[in-house]
C-alpha cells in the first residue's frame, strides 16, 4: 500500500515552512503540535532542513539536510540535535512508530505493548 518510506513531517529554515503529511491530519492536535516546534525549533537551531521519515519497517528517523553553499548550517549541531531529539522524544517517537505499524503496515498490536 505505501511506498519504501513516507514523510511524517518536516520543516525548512530556508522556506521557513512547516508540512505535515495530509495522511496523518487526524493525528491528535497534541502530536501535530509536538512535531511542528520539534522541527521548526530544529532548523531555527540548526538550519537546513528536517524530515521525519518512516521506512519499509516503520522505524521512524530524521533526515536533515542543507543547501550545498549554506555555510551557516551546523553540521556538528545537526548530530547532536538529533541525537538529543531522539532522547527527550523517545516517548512520543516510538508511539508514532507503533501508528504507523498498525494503521498503515497493518500490524498487529501484541498484547505486551498494550494501550495505557
Amino acid at each position: 500500500m505505501y511506498q519504501d518510506e513516507v514523510v511524517l513531517c518536516g520543516s525548512s529554515a530556508y522556506t521557513r515552512k512547516f508540512y505535515l503529511n495530509s495522511d496523518f491530519e487526524h493525528l491528535p492536535a497534541q502530536v501535530k503540535d509536538e512535531l511542528k516546534i520539534l522541527c521548526v525549533l530544529y532548523t531555527e537551531d540548526v538550519g537546513g532542513t528536517l524530515q521525519l521519515v518512516f521506512d519499509a519497517e516503520g522505524s521512524l528517523t530524521f533526515r536533515t539536510e542543507c543547501e550545498e553553499n549554506d555555510f551557516m548550517y551546523d553540521e556538528i549541531g545537526s548530530v547532536l540535535k538529533v541525537k538529543q531529539l531522539q532522547q527527550t522524544k523517545k516517548d512520543l517517537l516510538e508511539a508514532l512508530e507503533m501508528f504507523y505499524k498498525v494503521f498503515f503496515l497493518g500490524a498487529e498490536l501484541e498484547e505486551d505493548q498494550g494501550c495505557y
